[in-house]
């Protein structure tokens, strides 16, 4: 895969934070666990997508 085809792990993590952020805050708990660890998932989907879109062979080297 090259580059710019990371960028869906980009913004796939994004959404994941933009949707997490505020359901943690709004549903009940203990509810309110599994948006919280989608924002976890998206904070790591969005670093990875971002570093793989710019340095296309991180991991490799």
């Amino acid at each position: 895969m090259s580059g710019p085809q990371y960028l869906l792990l980009l913004v796939g993590g994004i959404a994941l934070i933009v949707w997490g952020l505020p359901a943690a805050h709004r549903w009940p708990g203990p509810r309110n666990l599994l948006p919280a660890f989608a924002v976890l998932l998206g904070v790591a989907a969005a670093i990875t997508g971002l570093l793989l879109t710019v340095l296309p062979r991180f991991f490799q080297e």
